[in-house]
């Protein structure tokens, strides 16, 4: 995860050896040689997957591109907040590092669970995981596209949501390999952690607007960065929202940056009309530079 970068470009580089400097973690070592189960702790994989994102980042900022929007899926906000200004890359990972570390010891390995509901509306979803609690937590957590939603909660209420679910009509539901359950109330001991150390840090106003994951709309100022990096936290990520938004202020080309192209494929869900595009390495960095110039894109 990353060499292509690491190897092609001495800035990224500098930017890996700065990372395992700001986090006092072997950030190269893990990234590129694992082992695949450290990297799944959310202490190791936040980090690492923030440090991938903004070298993606630099080299389209080295190539001249200025966004003028910017958001996050949930650890992404991190990585669009210093796209924007807001905050320094040693802040974000020294930050996110406490924030998976929080995250990962709010619940005790094996109590919690999340699951990717295909097919259910959120009015419906909702209900399915208030007929399921019986005094357990579980709730949507992302809001990700038309008829796609993961719940979260503790690990036997999602999975009594996940079977009501099938039964009223749900075409698919899938449980998520993860190591914690991520955006519900289980996570409050982690955003009770985490605001002292967001409320200590100089967060500058935003150069570009941000529109955040708890709520859905814009951000330009700093005093609004610590309250909304902590609320989203235990509240749902509203991706489906944050791109409608963006979109009907006039935003047509989507650019995802960091492993994979989970975002990418999520755009097209819910807006077949935009163009998008991923940077995760120099050749998919090279195409979607070559996109750009040429006004073309994925549909």
């Amino acid at each position: 995860m990353g060499k292509a970068f690491f190897d092609a470009d001495p800035e990224i580089r500098s930017l890996f050896r700065e990372a395992e400097e700001a986090c006092g973690l072997p950030l190269i070592h893990l990234c590129f040689e694992g082992p695949e189960e450290k990297l799944r702790e959310t202490e190791i994989t936040q980090p690492a997957i923030l440090l991938v994102s903004l070298a993606a980042w630099k080299c389209l900022e080295a190539g001249g591109v200025v966004p003028e929007w910017v958001a996050g899926h949930s650890l992404g906000e991190y990585t669009a907040l210093v796209a924007a200004g807001s905050f320094s890359i040693d802040d974000a990972l020294r930050t996110v590092r406490q924030r998976g570390r929080f995250m990962q010891e709010a619940v005790p390995a094996g109590q919690g669970a999340m699951s990717a509901v295909l097919g259910m509306e959120l009015p419906d979803l909702e209900e399915v995981c208030r007929n399921s609690a019986e005094g357990e937590v579980v709730s949507p957590a992302n809001l990700n596209a038309p008829g796609q939603i993961v719940i979260s909660g503790h690990a036997g209420a999602v999975e009594r949501a996940g079977r009501l679910a099938r039964e009223r009509g749900a075409f698919r539901v899938i449980p998520l390999q993860v190591s914690a359950p991520f955006h519900c109330e289980l996570m409050t001991p982690a955003g009770d952690r985490l605001a002292p150390l967001l409320g200590d840090l100089d967060f500058r106003d935003l150069a570009i607007p941000l529109v955040n994951n708890w709520q859905g709309v814009p951000i330009r100022t700093g005093s609004e960065v610590p309250d909304s990096l902590i609320r989203q936290v235990t509240a749902p990520v509203r991706w489906e929202e944050s791109m409608r938004r963006m979109i009907r202020e006039g935003v047509t080309d989507f650019i995802e940056v960091g492993p994979k192209k989970v975002l990418t494929k999520l755009a097209r869900k819910i807006d077949p009309r935009v163009r998008v595009h991923n940077v995760e390495d120099p050749d998919s960095l090279v195409k979607t530079q070559e996109a750009l110039s040429s006004g073309s894109g994925e549909a």
